[in-house]
């Protein structure tokens, strides 16, 4: 949608032309989505970023500072919680999940977020306006299985508004979410 209003659209992640992070979504690599938004319009830039590393971060948002000095749009779409079993057992109890899950959903997805926010910030404040969005879930205050993935969304949502009542005691114009 992006594309078809002219944007110029950074796509981020892991999965590259010829090393698919989901090789069972073809079509979904960084590289695919960016043709896509240049298919409809706007321009569409490909980096290799994973969202679990301060450094490619940090050279992300420096990136997009150096080649459009601006940035008005932040959309938080990381997560890595199923990437080492997705078809594994999400809804057994907490004493019966791998450690590892944990680690996954609150770096990959959590953390991420925690990271790329505050240097979106950055550039936003500067500039007086932008929006932030987090892609999370929430229902209605329904528990959802496993407790990590429950515990990592409902931090991702409380972050998300913590961020917002920061942000609006600057009185600028920049919306979360």
């Amino acid at each position: 949608m992006l594309g078809s209003e002219g944007a110029t659209v950074y796509v981020t992640g892991r999965s590259i032309r010829g090393f698919s992070t989901r090789s069972e979504l073809p079509g979904t690599t960084i590289d695919d989505t960016a043709e896509q938004v240049t298919e409809r319009g706007g321009v569409g830039i490909a980096i290799r970023c994973d969202h679990a590393v301060d450094t490619d971060v940090d050279a992300l948002f420096e990136r997009i500072h150096q080649g459009q000095g601006r940035l008005d749009l932040l959309v938080n779409n990381v997560w890595g919680g199923y990437e080492k079993d997705p078809d594994g057992d999400f809804v057994s109890s907490f004493w019966e999940q791998p450690l590892w899950r944990w680690d996954a959903m609150f770096q990959s997805g959590v953390r991420a977020y925690y990271t790329a926010t505050p240097l979106a910030a950055r550039l936003m404040i500067k500039q007086g306006q932008g929006q932030i969005i987090n892609t999370t879930f929430w229902d209605r205050d329904k528990y959802m299985q496993p407790l990590s993935y429950d515990l990592s969304k409902q931090a991702i949502n409380r972050m998300t508004y913590g961020f917002y009542e920061q942000m609006k005691i600057l009185g600028l114009v920049v919306k979360f979410y």
